[in-house]
C-alpha cells in the first residue's frame, strides 16, 4: 500500500475516524514492519516492542482525527510511537539519565565522533545494529535512537525527557562509547 498517495492515505484516515475496522487494518498492515523496528531500537527485547507498538497503535487510532493532511503520513504515525514508547520506558522508571551531564561533556573528546562515524562505515546488518543498541542501557538508547536515528536536536531530546541539554549531549556520548565496545567486543577491531 502506497502511503504517499494523498487519495489513499485520506481514505485511510477518514475511515479510521468512523472507527472501520477495514481501514485499521489497512493502516497497521502497512506500517507494522517499520514501526515494529523503531520500537525495536527502544526495546530490550521483541515482546516489549510488541507491547510498545500496540500501545503505540491505540495512540495513533485515538489521535487519527487530528492528522492535518501535511507532511509525511508515516512520520506522524511515526512520532505517535516514538513519543508513546518513551512515555512508557518513563512510567516503568526504566531511564535513568546520567545527573552529571556539564561535568562529563567538558572531559569527551571528539573520539566519540569518530568511532560512531566508523561504526557507522561498517557493514552490519540491521538486526545486528539493534543488537547493539539494544544492549545499552535505556537511557542511552533512548537518547541514541531520539539523537542519530530520529535526527531531534539535544535541546528537543531535552524537552521530550525532560532532562538538561547537557544529559542529552553526555548520554549520546556514552551510548556511542559504550556501542564501540559491545562492537569490539562482538565482532572485533574497528579499522581505521
Amino acid at each position: 500500500m502506497d502511503l504517499s498517495n494523498q487519495d489513499t492515505v485520506k481514505m485511510i484516515v477518514d475511515g479510521c475516524i468512523r472507527g472501520d475496522r477495514d481501514s485499521q487494518h489497512l493502516l497497521y498492515k502497512a506500517t507494522y514492519g517499520k514501526m515494529l523496528g523503531t520500537c525495536m531500537r527502544y526495546a530490550a527485547n521483541t515482546d516489549e516492542a510488541k507491547d510498545f507498538l500496540h500501545d503505540g497503535y491505540i495512540k495513533v487510532f485515538e489521535k487519527i482525527k487530528y492528522f492535518k493532511h501535511t507532511g509525511s503520513f508515516e512520520g506522524w504515525i511515526r512520532r505517535i510511537i516514538v513519543n508513546n514508547t518513551i512515555d512508557s520506558l518513563r512510567k516503568k522508571n526504566k531511564m535513568q539519565y546520567n545527573a552529571g551531564g556539564e561535568f562529563t561533556i567538558l572531559n569527551i573528546t571528539d573520539d566519540t565522533t569518530k568511532d560512531t562515524d566508523k561504526l557507522n562505515k561498517i557493514n552490519l546488518s540491521a538486526a545486528r545494529l539493534i543488537e547493539l543498541i539494544q544492549d545499552l542501557t535505556p537511557a542511552y538508547r533512548t537518547v541514541f535512537n531520539l539523537y542519530v536515528i530520529e535526527e531531534y536536536s539535544h535541546k528537543e531530546i531535552a524537552e521530550m525527557l525532560n532532562v538538561s541539554i547537557g544529559t542529552s549531549k553526555s548520554n549520546l556520548a556514552k551510548a556511542k562509547m559504550k556501542l564501540k565496545k559491545l562492537y569490539t567486543t562482538k565482532y572485533g577491531e574497528i579499522d581505521e
